[in-house]
């Protein structure tokens, strides 16, 4: 056997005094982790499918200085087969097991209910509603209703967006309310090769179930072809970027019917790195294409839901965000924002592009997705914040939210 290591997700962490490497499937086709020495965390470097068990011995002691028992290796790859983080038959079966069963449900839950907000109807109810008190309404919330067709809404947690997410959904609630179709454009954090990830499963709320479109997702996957569009369908089920904004939805909503579309855009690293842009790729134009004439006879809204930076050491940066850092940060999110605002699809790629993303613009692509859906808009900027993304106050995660006609 020459096992392959998986894309798993690394924390480091102390277990019983001793320090330790936590590995975790992303997929949660396990919940419980693998705890492994920091010490031998070169193996998994070395678990790249080129090599057996003996051979990674030996590596371990030649490439690390690092001697182990003979045994030890063969334990450590059962632990990591037990527990699905090698890419093999066993993980293969496991895996298309979970994605059958995730599309025989009732429904896709809401996995942040009781964690990221109240799983209580009530309670997530009062507490969105002290987020709206937060906001002051303005004389325009109640403008160009007819005219919204979009917005921007972050995607991280409630308690640090609370003012940037009331000032976003206020401003669009009649919209929404009125509203047939509702196009949710998340980003998908999982290590992903797709553009786009659809699903026909309806998203749960803690006040029930908003029904997908399917015959939206139908259309829009015979354009794109089924075996791309659901490849990596099972990212719906923990991903919680289109989840985030379900919930304001259904909220707004309430029992009137809006039918959702949930999507999962991908990375755009590809067009950043190499040569080409996403106005050039025949998948962007067959997805933009597709959901527009899937959706003409429907009052449909836009939604993008997705953060903006993401800078200092909490995100690998070598050195921490001070006021001076901040305020450059609040200067290129600015230049980047007006781009957006003015509905300029390319303009905003093409500066991300240009500074090599190395802000990381975890929103990028359902931000471009959304203002090649509007065509020509015209946004207004609801909120800005840049949230503490550690307990220094060395790092920032920030985020906007915004309103098209």
């Amino acid at each position: 056997m020459r096992p392959k290591l998986r894309k798993i997700q690394v924390s480091l962490e102390q277990w019983q005094g001793q320090p330790v490497a936590v590995l975790r499937d992303p997929l949660g086709l396990m919940e419980r982790g693998v705890a492994i020495p920091r010490s031998i965390v070169p193996l998994l470097e070395l678990c790249d499918g080129t090599r057996d068990a003996g051979t990674l011995r030996s590596a371990l002691e030649l490439r690390y200085g690092l001697r182990v028992a003979p045994d030890y290796v063969d334990k450590m790859l059962s632990e990591l087969d037990e527990a699905l983080l090698l890419e093999n038959e066993r993980f293969a079966q496991a895996y298309e097991e979970s994605v059958e069963r995730f599309r025989s449900a009732p429904s896709r839950p809401a996995t942040l209910a009781g964690t990221a907000y109240p799983g209580d109807p009530e309670s997530l109810e009062g507490t969105l509603k002290e987020y709206l008190d937060m906001v002051p309404p303005q004389a325009e919330d109640m403008l160009e209703i007819e005219q919204l067709r979009g917005l921007v809404t972050p995607h991280i947690d409630y308690q640090r967006g609370a003012a940037v997410y009331a000032g976003v959904w206020r401003r669009v609630a009649a919209a929404a309310q009125s509203a047939e179709v509702a196009i949710i454009l998340g980003t998908n954090h999982h290590d992903c090769h797709k553009l786009f990830t659809l699903t026909r499963q309806s998203y749960s709320t803690p006040w029930g179930v908003l029904a997908t479109a399917s015959d939206v997702v139908d259309r829009v996957a015979a354009a794109l072809g089924k075996e791309e569009a659901f490849a990596e369908e099972l990212h719906h089920r923990s991903e919680h970027s289109v989840e985030i904004a379900a919930v304001w939805l259904h909220y707004l909503v309430k029992d009137k019917v809006c039918e959702l579309v949930p999507v999962l855009c991908g990375s755009f690293q590809k067009f950043i790195e190499g040569d080409g842009q996403p106005g050039d790729d025949e998948g962007v134009a067959l997805f933009v294409d597709a959901v527009r004439e899937a959706t003409a006879n429907r009052r449909t809204l836009i939604v993008a839901a997705g953060d903006l930076a993401h800078v200092g050491p909490a995100f690998g940066d070598r050195y921490p965000i001070d006021v001076v850092e901040r305020a450059k940060l609040s200067s290129a999110d600015g230049e980047l924002v007006d781009l957006i605002a003015s509905g300029d699809a390319e303009g905003m790629f093409l500066l991300v592009k240009k500074g090599g993303d190395r802000r990381r613009i975890c929103g990028l692509s359902p931000i471009y997705l959304a203002l090649r859906l509007l065509g020509e808009t015209t946004g207004k900027v609801t909120g800005y914040a840049q949230c503490a993304a550690d307990q220094q106050g060395t790092s920032f995660v920030s985020i906007c939210g915004m309103v098209f006609s």
